[in-house]
């Protein structure tokens, strides 16, 4: 039978994989939930060009631009996270792991930074 960690070791580890699990699970929730937008919007560009157009005009506002900005930092963060969890689930726990979690949000939100230039946000 395997044991778990005791002490403060134990108490770091699950701290620091607790908040992973906790971004990786609402990052995916959160995209589940931004489907059905997604869909709506494809249907609007076989409804014609004119309800297209209305569409893409009303995406064009500054405050749409940034909450695709917090999805794209919420597609990355999920990929990364993903990652560190298959890095988790088939490797043996180092401390590298710990760092992994940090290296996960910096990625994410250096993705929604490199977004957020080119979507021309204030433009």
């Amino acid at each position: 039978m395997i044991e778990a960690p005791t002490g403060s070791a134990w108490r770091r580890r699950a701290r620091t994989g607790y908040g992973a699990f906790l971004v990786h699970r609402l990052s995916g929730v959160l995209l589940a939930l931004f489907l059905p937008l997604h869909f709506w919007a494809l249907g609007q560009a076989i409804e014609g060009a004119a309800a297209l157009d209305g569409f893409l005009a009303w995406a064009d506002r500054p405050l749409v631009k940034l909450a695709e900005t917090g999805l794209v930092v919420l597609l990355a963060l999920h990929l990364a996270g993903g990652l560190r969890l298959l890095a988790v689930e088939f490797l043996a726990w180092r401390a590298w792991q710990k760092t992994s979690v940090a290296a996960v949000a910096g990625f994410g939100l250096a993705i929604g930074l490199l977004y957020l230039m080119n979507a021309g946000v204030g433009s």
